[in-house]
């Protein structure tokens, strides 16, 4: 009897279901517990991130709200991955790796804006953009290394379009990039970034079930990745972690989750997309990321080449701001879109 009930708890805690239940609500506590702390401490310390002098006056309000909130959510991850994931699993540790790696550069970037109290102070683009190359060059050659899947499949079609071999290494490391930064662009407004992130993980999380499983895969005519479904479980506890974050980074935000966050949770995403082979469905996983990204690049090169803004303010959710729509209508607005978005992508794993 003793012998079959060690059996069944070992049974048990092998489920990817469990652990990843597991991971969630220690990540959630560990995050609920530990960010008031780290609130009152940054308080004390005055690790607040100056407000952009072109910022909407609203935003004024704000200059004395603490940033880096991103250590403690990153943190709570990583604890409750540690405790929860199986580490001998290749997906995991890179997956670790990368949160680790993107959250050291926001960290950067972060403290040296807090020290100067100047916005412009942190790592210069071309530093930040080669830390990122840098971070997500690594994370991808061990990828390739544990002899990931090179195929480049497209959303709706149930076959391989083509293997890439080496040289998806290229389009893996733009979709990780671009993924960091274009969180890192949304994360403007309390909560706007956070809701859509947890959104993006959790459609992430259903294709990696699915693909990781040899059954479901192959009756979905998903890419069958051994393995894979491991990483249900560190996206479970980053979504634990995001959702204790929120509960004091809803409007009015209490604390920021900075780049130390934003860029992590980005790169972390595109990971997602790249192991599990949806590098374009990660366009409309991530709607409202790319629709920000694409206010800014419209803004930009409208006002370079035009002399001419397309809108009031990018990222778009500031020329919202600018037409007279209150903070949080905005956000929840935002919330809906992405939802949306990622119900579409959701439905695209019955229709291949």
């Amino acid at each position: 009897m003793l012998y079959l009930t060690e059996y069944t708890n070992h049974m048990f805690f092998s489920y990817i279901s469990v652990r990843a239940g597991f991971a969630f609500f220690i990540a959630l506590f560990l995050s609920l517990y530990l960010m008031p702390k780290f609130i009152k401490w940054a308080q004390n310390k005055k690790a607040n991130q100056p407000i952009y002098e072109y910022a909407p006056q609203s935003h004024k309000a704000k200059s004395h709200t603490p940033t880096m909130g991103g250590l403690v959510f990153i943190f709570a991850t990583i604890v409750a991955s540690v405790l929860s994931a199986d580490l001998n699993n290749s997906f995991i540790i890179v997956g670790l790796l990368c949160l680790v790696l993107f959250c050291t550069i926001g960290l950067v970037d972060d403290l040296g804006k807090i020290l100067k109290k100047d916005n412009h102070a942190g790592l210069s683009p071309k530093m930040k953009l080669l830390g990122q190359f840098s971070a997500a060059f690594i994370c991808i050659t061990l990828l390739y290394f544990f002899n990931i899947n090179t195929e480049f499949y497209l959303p709706f079609y149930k076959y391989a379009v083509f293997d890439g071999g080496i040289f998806m290494l290229f389009l893996w490391v733009l979709v990780i990039i671009s993924s960091s930064n274009a969180v890192n662009l949304t994360d403007g407004l309390d909560g706007l970034a956070t809701v859509p992130s947890i959104f993006s993980l959790l459609s992430l999380g259903a294709f990696l079930y699915l693909s990781g499983n040899a059954i479901y895969s192959s009756y979905l005519f998903l890419p069958k990745i051994q393995g894979l479904g491991e990483l249900v479980v560190l996206s479970s506890a980053l979504v634990g972690a995001l959702m204790g974050f929120l509960w004091y980074n809803c409007y009015p935000a209490q604390v920021f989750m900075g780049d130390s966050g934003s860029l992590s949770i980005g790169a972390f995403l595109g990971y997602l997309g790249i192991v599990s082979k949806n590098e374009i469905l990660l366009l409309l996983i991530g709607f409202v990321f790319v629709l920000e990204t694409i206010s800014v690049i419209l803004q930009v090169g409208s006002f370079k080449i035009f002399n001419k803004r397309v809108f009031k303010m990018a990222p778009i959710h500031h020329h919202f701001e600018k037409i007279g729509w209150v903070e949080n209508k905005i956000i929840v607005r935002f919330w809906m879109i992405a939802l949306l978005a990622n119900i579409i992508a959701l439905i695209s794993i019955k229709l291949r």
